[in-house]
């Protein structure tokens, strides 16, 4: 039986869980997995591209925050999978629902989070499930385009890949391998519990970072979500944007919450923006609204 304090660091590990809500599946989703370079199995939910021209689709493989799995940010997976985009969203076991409950009844809500997601093992085998992925991919066809998406814990997972320094001890490989052409990140953390100071400098790549107004972080509240923009050095192409939507909170970007249906279409519609500039090498930035401001650099 659960003590009283038990009992609370359930509820919530319930509410954290939220942040990568599972949402109903639907049409030609598929299950699979792909064999990891540790032996290990990556669990993948496919949404095949919901265009057939000729040709090897785009590939978009999408990383889950702390304690989700598979089956969450299907609004985001169905969106590029409508854009044309061989879609995989992956299932990261150490870092998923068992392995956040077992930080968070060790010590506590913050605690276990920062130190799920500030666990070198963790983030190492996230990168991991990212080659499993890409190797799937390949051996369907070669995508003449990959965009590598993720919230919360999987901003991280997109940033470290990206190429962006961290203070958890994590090496190059697996980290910073630099294989995609595009990357998005929802609601990174700022530095100080996995990145140090000036992570970002060295991003050349195409970057979308965007953040919420009540998008609350690990250190520092919802300003410490800008700084890995405001790090990254710009590019010739003006391709590395931030959107911050007015009143977003964290739990909103994983489809979850109050607003979360406003948010998620500020999300798709400026990711749709993003990826069409990207492969035009020519980013137009859309005009700020009342609802978010947007920057590009």
């Amino acid at each position: 039986m659960c003590t009283p304090t038990q009992r609370v660091s359930l509820l919530a590990l319930s509410l954290v869980v939220a942040l990568c809500s599972v949402l109903p599946r639907t049409g030609a989703q598929q299950r699979l997995s792909a064999p990891r370079s540790d032996g290990r199995e990556t669990p993948l939910m496919l949404y095949p591209a919901a265009t057939t021209a000729s040709g090897c689709a785009p590939l978009a493989v999408i990383s889950h925050g702390a304690g989700g799995s598979e089956d969450g940010y299907g609004y985001l997976a169905k969106a590029m999978a409508n854009l044309g985009y061989t879609t995989v969203v992956m299932g990261h076991r150490e870092s998923g629902f068992a392995a956040m409950r077992t930080y968070v009844m060790a010590d506590g809500l913050m605690r276990g989070v920062q130190a799920l997601v500030a666990d070198p093992n963790a983030e190492q085998a996230r990168l991991l499930d990212v080659g499993a992925a890409l190797k799937w991919a390949d051996s369907q066809c070669h995508p003449p385009f990959r965009v590598l998406l993720g919230h919360s814990m999987g901003s991280e997972t997109v940033l470290f890949e990206a190429g962006a320094k961290n203070m958890i001890g994590m090496q190059s490989p697996p980290a910073g391998q630099d294989r995609f052409d595009a990357y998005v990140a929802l609601s990174p953390e700022g530095p100080g519990i996995v990145y140090p100071e000036h992570a970002w400098s060295g991003i050349h790549k195409p970057v979308l970072i965007m953040t919420g107004t009540r998008d609350q972080s690990l250190k520092g509240g919802p300003q410490a979500r800008l700084v890995p923009w405001g790090n990254l050095p710009g590019i010739p192409s003006h391709c590395q944007w931030m959107g911050v939507i007015d009143g977003a909170t964290h739990m909103n970007f994983a489809a979850s919450g109050p607003e979360s249906d406003k948010v998620d279409a500020l999300v798709t519609q400026t990711v749709t923006a993003f990826l069409e500039g990207v492969r035009k090498s020519a980013c137009t930035l859309p005009a700020s609204t009342s609802e978010m401001k947007l920057q590009a650099k």
